[in-house]
């Protein structure tokens, strides 16, 4: 593949596809989490981004000395060999990729609906705004669908074009981002009302029971937002002067992005209630401020939204590719094919765009009506009660930190011409960071993890499957 994107594209991938999603929406969740605890929402933001910036350092440093294809199972061949890399790729492509990739349409979709409710508020909807019809119902859905075979489309027929997409809505997004950081916080000291101090004085405790969990259930939230980052690894073959440039993308990438979390949160803060926030989200801050140009702003979190979802799409279309070049997985003859006029993985993407239909699905039955509906889907039939019900923003996401440490254990052991810091500091606070999420997500989700480990099994079963029968052909 070509080496057709330089340093700011790359850092406008990370940012890109990092911020835009989760820090519109988690946003409410967080709040929710701590029960409107205003500081234990602020703390969670700081860890989540302390967790971030810590295994960013230390990947930044493989960086520096692995390149091929596809960063991250690059970093897992070199570390502990080529058969954790391959199981690390698969993961990638078949569960943590997608599912990322799908909550973040319906995300856009999400929010491309709520603008249009609000210049349109008598809009026919099948089912009422008020009941969630924005969220959940078919015209949100059918949206959810378009954007993903749009953001398909985009990165397989001109990856250039995906590209410009990417800088473009990076660009876009720090419109809402900023004004609302900037006005919101000045609001919110300055107004008769003093909306930021008065909600930092609300000490509510988390329905989850209180301090430690309400933190660890809010942390839990903020990985989502933070993730993203380590996709952009996935295009060191095709980044220029990629040792040099893929680190210094990564560090600065991680710092503005936090940097920009935190005073967004603040601003949203100043704009609303706590009561407000918890139960209609960051739009209210926006109208409550800027009155109907707050819905133009709403527009604006709607691109910055695609704009993730572009960079979770560039990701997932080159998922099965990472593994057809290395002779793995299913039909490697197939799945490593490179169109030369795109120069795009075109095979590897369709079924990138499949397994993200399919998440999708799972993301609507499950999640949405848990979280939206006061109905049930498929009432009376056997389907009522979905039995692995997992939410599939972030628990993929924590496993993937904890698919992180061997790496991190490994480069520890063999990498013994590096610096002591490089060596060992920057890996082990590492390895530390990503345990505190795992253990996170052991508190907060419960039982919910039970449901998820049986589907990753399942999955993982047939990936091994797939990687039986390759090593058998090569022998």
């Amino acid at each position: 593949m070509q080496r057709k994107y330089g340093l700011f594209t790359a850092i406008c991938l990370i940012v890109g596809t990092v911020v835009g999603s989760g820090v519109f929406f988690k946003a409410q969740n967080i709040l929710q989490a701590t029960g409107g605890n205003l500081s234990i929402g602020v703390l969670a933001w700081l860890l989540g981004g302390a967790i971030m910036i810590l295994c960013i350092l230390a990947f930044s440093v493989m960086a520096q000395k692995y390149e091929k294809v596809n960063g991250l199972v690059d970093y897992a061949e070199a570390a502990v060999g080529s058969k954790y890399a391959y199981y690390m790729g698969w993961f990638s492509a078949v569960i943590y990729l997608p599912a990322m990739t799908s909550v973040l349409a319906w995300v856009s979709a999400r929010y491309t609906m709520e603008f249009i409710t609000a210049v349109w508020p008598n809009m026919p909807l099948q089912i009422p705004a008020a009941k969630g019809g924005c969220s959940i119902g078919p015209e949100c859905m059918a949206l959810t669908l378009f954007y993903l075979v749009v953001s398909y489309v985009i990165n397989t027929l001109s990856p250039k074009l995906a590209g410009k997409f990417q800088t473009s809505t990076t660009v876009i997004k720090f419109i809402p981002l900023t004004v609302m950081a900037v006005v919101g916080i000045i609001v919110g000291l300055t107004a008769k009302d003093q909306q930021l101090v008065e909600n930092f004085k609300v000490l509510g405790a988390a329905e989850n029971g209180g301090g430690a969990e309400a933190l660890l259930t809010a942390v839990c939230a903020t990985a989502f937002a933070y993730e993203g980052w380590i996709i952009t690894t996935s295009i060191n073959a095709e980044l220029k002067d990629s040792k040099r440039n893929l680190p210094k993308a990564l560090i600065s990438g991680g710092i503005i992005i936090v940097a920009i979390y935190i005073l967004y949160f603040l601003g949203v803060a100043g704009g609303a209630s706590v009561d407000v926030l918890m139960t209609s989200g960051a739009p209210a801050a926006f109208v409550n401020i800027f009155g109907k140009l707050g819905n133009i702003l709403t527009l604006f979190v709607a691109i910055s939204c695609l704009g993730t979802l572009n960079g979770l799409m560039i990701g997932t279309t080159r998922g099965l590719y990472a593994l057809a070049v290395r002779k793995q997985g299913p039909n490697p003859e197939l799945f490593s094919q490179v169109d030369p006029t795109s120069n795009m993985t075109t095979n590897s993407a369709v079924i990138g765009l499949l397994v993200c239909a399919a998440w999708g699905l799972y993301f609507y039955v499950t999640t949405l009506f848990e979280t939206f509906g006061s109905f049930t889907i498929m009432k009376g039939t056997s389907l009522e009660h979905v039995p692995f019900v997992f939410d599939s923003s972030e628990i993929p996401i924590i496993t993937m930190y904890a698919m992180y440490l061997p790496i991190f254990i490994s480069w520890m052991k063999k990498e013994k011409d590096e610096s002591p810091l490089r060596r060992f500091v920057l890996p082990a606070l590492a390895m530390v960071a990503s345990i505190f999420v795992v253990y996170a997500c052991v508190v907060s989700k419960k039982m919910t993890n039970l449901w998820y480990l049986v589907v990753f099994a399942i999955v993982m079963g047939i990936g091994a499957i797939y990687k039986y029968k390759t090593d058998k052909k090569s022998v």
